[in-house]
């Protein structure tokens, strides 16, 4: 049974989130409800790739990966290194990559 000391404890505990992490947090999950953002990222777990090498293993246009790896970048989901004028992208956020990980062992048991 629980006494008042503990409700009031529980009740304590609480902490509102504040708006900036409102906002981070939903973006999160705005970014891992679009499929083709899905399949982005799980690709960069495994690999470092460029733009074209993404497009190509994932039957996307150029375009459209594009698009989509501005919006991860600017999340800080996803991460880039120069080598001359060619850019490869790696996912940037162990986090959201776990997160990523254990959804789709969650979707592979049902």
């Amino acid at each position: 049974m629980t006494d008042k000391k503990d409700l009031i404890d529980i009740k304590t505990a609480y902490e509102e989130l504040d708006e900036e992490t409102l906002f981070i947090v939903s973006q999160t999950f705005k970014a891992l409800s679009d499929p083709t953002r899905i399949r982005i990222l799980h690709l960069l777990s495994t690999q470092e790739c460029s733009v074209n090498e993404i497009a190509d293993k994932l039957s996307l246009l150029q375009s459209t990966v594009s698009h989509q790896l501005r919006f991860l970048k600017n999340l800080r989901l996803v991460k880039y290194r120069r080598a001359g004028t060619t850019l490869f992208y790696s996912q940037d956020d162990e986090h959201v990559m776990d997160i990523l990980e254990q959804t789709i062992n969650h979707a592979l048991h049902h």
